[in-house]
């Protein structure tokens, strides 16, 4: 798969997917730091802020995909 790589990645799945990573890096540490501070709404917010992030990244999944079937049509 030598064309299967971050580098002939669309511009739109490169976003969608640092987007995703940044909303899950965002939600962990939020969580930890509303666990340790024992923060009950910023451990609930950051369930809210990690589900987004993983939603983000079955967008670029979907992305991902489209954009295969398109060169394969090619």
């Amino acid at each position: 798969m030598p064309n299967d790589s971050w580098e002939t990645a669309s511009p739109l799945y490169k976003k969608i997917v640092l987007t995703g990573m940044a909303f899950l890096g965002v939600g962990i540490i939020a969580s930890l730091v509303g666990n340790l501070g024992h923060i009950m709404w910023l451990t609930y917010a950051s369930i809210a802020i990690i589900g987004i992030g993983l939603l983000t990244h079955l967008l670029g999944l979907g992305v991902r995909i489209r954009d295969a079937k398109r060169r394969a049509r090619r």
